[in-house]
């Protein structure tokens, strides 16, 4: 007997807004920053809003490679609240990290931006999001963070 085979599915796009950086500085494991969350929209086989709270916290290592880890939650359009918490990694030339840094514009396809977000909700409709993994594929942008989520089947 073999193992099953992994692959995945698109199920939703959650399009975060930010608000300005605030850097902590140097920390001694690299620069810590929190990015907080303003709001957002939830798009794909879940609708809704990414709720105004919540933020990505950041440690941005001496070669630019960033570990990040966002805690928030979105409200779905019937009424569910569900928490996320994404971990994840982002990485690239660090020239078009900098660009990235000072709001430039970035071909997203030049950076490596993936994450593993984690869902939590009472709700039993969206039970499904508890009880599977999830990966995703991202893309900053000077206001908003893009993050196309895919269910590991």
């Amino acid at each position: 007997m073999s193992t099953p085979t992994i692959e995945t599915k698109y199920v939703f796009t959650l399009t975060v807004r930010i608000g300005d950086v605030v850097t902590a500085g140097e920390t001694g494991t690299g620069v810590r920053r929190i990015i907080p969350i303003i709001g957002g929209e939830v798009t794909g086989a879940v609708t809704g809003k990414v709720l105004p709270f919540g933020a990505d916290f950041q440690i941005i290592r001496p070669n630019e490679l960033i570990d990040l880890e966002a805690k928030y939650a979105f409200e779905t359009d019937d009424g569910a609240t569900v928490y996320v918490e994404n971990k994840g990694m982002r990485f690239g030339p660090v020239d078009l990290l900098q660009k990235l840094k000072r709001g430039e514009p970035v071909d997203p396809k030049l950076i490596y931006f993936r994450t593993v977000p984690k869902f939590e909700t009472g709700h039993e409709k969206y039970r499904w999001l508890m009880e599977h993994i999830f990966v995703a594929s991202a893309a900053r942008h000077a206001d908003r963070v893009v993050i196309d989520v895919h269910q590991v089947m």
